[in-house]
């Protein structure tokens, strides 16, 4: 995979694209780079994706923007995984706003990327004050060499795929309704690091995972699985929050106690898969309140795993046809 960022002056290759923020990289987002990938290799052309940073609703309107599900590095690395072969990272600020439609598809979707092919949201807007609609790419883009397909909603077991809804999930502590709509459990990547050895002195040491954002969408203890130290999955108990009995710091940290694992963890990336919201996060007035909690949810994690798996209902995906 090759990542570009912003659009160059002149195309080096034509190339087939769709444009979107790919937060979480959700099962509607997976059907849009699957159309998209087959229609590139039908034509010929590298399978492409636009993408941008930081996500516009972040550059709108930052204090009233939504917690990101994926970190930029991420979101490149599961496209990569199915099948992308460009990421052209676009900065999104007001320059890049103030295009208008006109400019955008001439300059920078036809001169700029030499896109032949484009895929978009039957929603997508660009352009300054949103101008730019689906209707005018399919008018604009042909006389210039541009084939435009517009995609329809993906629906997951009656719920429209989008990183709101996912969102909406993980809030609700709802981890089931996340996987099914992201088509795989819902992750955190980072890397241990060295904490302040608090869970040591209570008896139960914890990984410090780094996250790549400091607002995570959800919070509370959890079931998880962590891969990347091990050659199977490691299960822990993780908290996910502002550790308020022990800090007044409020920085959301990512804490996992490892079960049945004893070993030299630092320094190590690792994937923490969210499975099972054990509990909201609280605060208690003594260190010993503390401990004797940690100590019950890690008895209840133990019981999460060790009872038999549920087999979930295949979600009922309705792809666009």
């Amino acid at each position: 995979m090759r990542l570009f960022r912003g659009i160059p002056a002149q195309a080096d290759t034509p190339i087939a694209l769709t444009i979107g923020n790919f937060d979480g990289v959700h099962a509607g987002h997976q059907a849009m780079v699957a159309r998209l990938t087959a229609a590139a290799r039908s034509l010929g052309l590298p399978a492409a994706v636009m993408t941008f940073e930081p996500h516009p609703r972040e550059f709108f309107a930052p204090a009233d923007a939504p917690a990101r599900l994926t970190s930029l590095r991420d979101k490149i690395a599961r496209l990569t995984e199915l099948g992308v072969d460009r990421v052209y990272v676009c900065r999104f600020d007001r320059n890049f706003a103030a295009q208008s439609p006109e400019i955008f598809i001439e300059q920078g979707l036809v001169r700029g990327l030499g896109v032949r092919w484009l895929l978009v949201g039957d929603d997508f807007r660009f352009g300054a004050g949103r101008a730019g609609d689906v209707a005018r790419l399919q008018r604009d883009g042909p006389p210039l060499g541009m084939t435009v397909e517009a995609m329809h909603t993906v629906v997951v077991d009656g719920v429209r795929a989008s990183s709101t809804a996912v969102r909406q999930a993980l809030r609700q502590g709802d981890l089931g309704a996340a996987a099914a709509l992201l088509g795989r459990p819902y992750s955190i990547t980072g890397r241990i690091v060295g904490g302040d050895r608090i869970g040591r002195e209570l008896g139960f040491p914890t990984a410090n995972v780094r996250m790549r954002f400091e607002r995570p969408p959800l919070d509370g203890i959890f079931a998880v699985l962590v891969h990347g130290i091990g050659t199977t999955p490691l299960v822990g108990a993780a908290s996910l929050g502002v550790r308020p009995t022990v800090t007044d710091a409020g920085r959301p940290t990512l804490e996992v106690f490892l079960l049945d694992f004893d070993g030299d963890v630092y320094g190590r990336a690792v994937r923490v898969d969210f499975l099972h919201r054990l509990r909201g996060e609280e605060k208690y007035d003594t260190l010993a309140a503390l401990r004797a909690q940690i100590a019950l949810d890690v008895q209840a994690t133990r019981a999460f795993f060790a009872a038999p798996p549920v087999q979930p209902a295949n979600p009922s995906v309705s792809l666009p046809s």
